[in-house]
């Protein structure tokens, strides 16, 4: 069983990663450790999925690695972030399941699944 996934994010971007985990995807933020919180990033969690970002100095996006989140509506979730003004990339090569890739508020790559009823 998987305790959270983490993500990196550039220094100082707690705000952005705040308006899209929060806003757009409606995760809640959880506070962090003291020691850890000293190190900057956030925490989130929501949707059956915890979520660490840490800041990483020479910050480049995951473009290739990425969470897997398993959603109830995808059509949903694809409205909710072409509303936020995210992309949204379908594909339909995994068998068994409808899905889409999206990007965050730093360009880490999402990808967002349905099982086919």
């Amino acid at each position: 069983m998987i305790h959270h996934v983490q993500l990196a994010c550039p220094p100082d971007s707690e705000d952005a990663l705040r308006a899209f985990y929060v806003g757009v995807l409606g995760l809640a933020e959880i506070p962090k450790p003291p020691v850890l919180a000293a190190r900057g990033g956030c925490w989130f969690r929501g949707h059956g999925l915890e979520l660490h970002l840490g800041v990483e100095q020479d910050f480049r996006p995951a473009r290739k690695a990425h969470p897997g989140l398993l959603v109830d509506d995808l059509d949903a979730w694809a409205t909710r972030l072409r509303t936020a003004g995210y992309g949204v990339e379908f594909d339909d090569d995994f068998p068994g399941m409808r899905r889409f890739y999206s990007n965050d508020c730093h360009g880490n790559r999402l990808e967002f699944l349905q099982p086919l009823a």
